[in-house]
């Protein structure tokens, strides 16, 4: 442990406010998903940092949890898009 992750930490959790400033804005759903499929991979970033700097190995299981919610939910995101093309 380098004392480096609490801080990197902190500037993902200021990226991932910033990114939900964008996605308010967003211009269509698609943009939308982009950046819900950013909130799951930066806050995966987050978790396994504080893991990382001792605060315990449960947020691991819960970063890994969000990981497979987000790619769920990116999947399901594109068979809804292609299903809709498709009419």
């Amino acid at each position: 442990m380098t004392g480096f992750e609490l801080p990197l930490a902190l500037f993902l959790l200021v990226n991932l406010f910033v990114a939900l400033l964008a996605s308010a804005r967003g211009p269509s759903a698609g943009d939308r998903l982009l950046m819900a499929l950013l909130f799951g991979s930066t806050g995966v970033g987050i978790l396994v940092l504080l893991a990382y700097s001792g605060a315990g190995m449960a947020f691991v299981d819960v970063a890994l949890t969000l990981a497979l919610l987000a790619a769920i939910t990116g999947i399901a995101f594109a068979q809804r898009a292609w299903r809709s093309s498709d009419d």
